[in-house]
């Protein structure tokens, strides 16, 4: 039964081959392993109107009252980023337009095909979805979350990544005029925690912090369908390029006579630790020197252990300079050591302090 339901679990993890590619998808970042944002048009039904008045000619009215959630997806994946995705639409539609016309749900319960027809509806102008919403992803490169984990020191764990992409995403959103009045969050770690610090930061909306808020607030479910099509797509993106790169390769390798045709390579699947095809792509792709690409998470311990335990790895020994090995900073720029020093500059003896006095 547990075989099961994990199989079952992977599958609704795994990219579908035909994703819909959404605007929030840089593949030029992607490949470089650099973090970063995508805020959609706020649509003009929801921005402030102007409201000219004698004494203040810029004055505007604010737009509708909006409800806006906040959930990630790939949180625990060893290949590919972790991203934030936000949703907001004026609070009267939350329910009608997400749930009862749409079937908005948490992402991990729609199949791969539903949730990428959901974004392609979001994202397609003709839609009362893309009229009436808008939308924001944080895309947490697997090189940054990795860089930030294995800092020697002052580490950057996890849910400190998470609560800033969380702040930065809600931030830009008030930056760009919507009237945000209720915020929605699936929590990290303590709920009570998480939720008051949020309301410190935004002390004009009402906040509300919760387990499976994916599956309780419409407004959540539409920001996990966000995050995980653009994980999901950014996943195919990321694969593609080694598709790409294999293909020549297999090609080469053809003509020169040194493999035979047809050989087709499993993809990574759902880039998680326990599914099989992620542990067997990163088995046969690990180069012995740099391991992976800015699509690893090296700081996971299943690549830890790859690197480390099973032997594959080159072993690597760093020089060091043993008199320099507690040199500080400011030595460069002292006067050096005794025997070092000028004759000409201690002829007349040395400074004293006005301790001596």
């Amino acid at each position: 039964m547990a075989d099961s339901q994990m199989e079952e679990d992977v599958a609704l993890e795994t990219p579908t081959s035909e994703v819909f590619i959404p605007p929030s998808i840089n593949p030029k970042l992607l490949f470089t392993g650099v973090s970063y944002t995508h805020f959609s048009p706020v649509p003009p039904s929801l921005l402030p109107t102007p409201n000219p008045t004698p004494s203040d000619p810029s004055n505007t009215t604010p737009g509708p009252e909006c409800a806006l959630g906040v959930d990630e997806a790939g949180r625990g994946p060893v290949l590919g980023p972790m991203v934030y995705g936000l949703f907001y639409l004026p609070i009267p539609l939350s329910n009608p337009l997400l749930r009862q016309t749409h079937h908005f749900d948490d992402s991990k319960v729609l199949t791969p095909i539903v949730r990428s027809n959901l974004m392609e509806k979001l994202c397609t102008p003709s839609t009362d979805l893309h009229s009436q919403c808008g939308w924001a992803v944080d895309v947490m490169s697997a090189r940054d979350i990795g860089a930030n984990m294995m800092k020697p020191a002052g580490t950057y764990n996890l849910n400190a990544q998470a609560m800033d992409a969380t702040i930065a995403l809600i931030q830009g959103v008030y930056k760009r005029g919507v009237n945000v009045k209720e915020i929605y969050i699936d929590t990290i770690g303590s709920p009570e925690v998480y939720q008051r610090k949020l309301e410190r930061v935004f002390p004009t909306a009402k906040v509300t912090v919760a387990k499976k808020a994916d599956s309780l607030y419409p407004c959540v479910s539409a920001a996990s369908v966000c995050a995980k099509v653009t994980r999901d797509a950014a996943l195919e993106v990321l694969y593609e390029s080694y598709v790409v790169k294999e293909e020549k390769e297999d090609r080469d390798e053809e003509m020169g006579g040194t493999k035979e045709a047809g050989v087709a390579e499993e993809s990574w699947g759902s880039g998680y630790p326990s599914d099989a095809r992620c542990t067997s792509w990163l088995k046969r792709n690990m180069h012995p020197v740099f391991g992976w690409g800015s699509e690893c998470r090296f700081s996971w311990g299943t690549a830890k252990d790859m690197l480390d335990l099973k032997g594959a790895a080159a072993k690597v020994d760093w020089p060091i300079e043993e008199d320099d090995e507690t040199s500080r900073l400011t030595d460069y720029f002292s006067a050096g050591k005794e025997k070092d020093t000028d004759e000409l500059a201690s002829w007349f003896g040395k400074p004293v302090g006005v301790d001596v006095f």
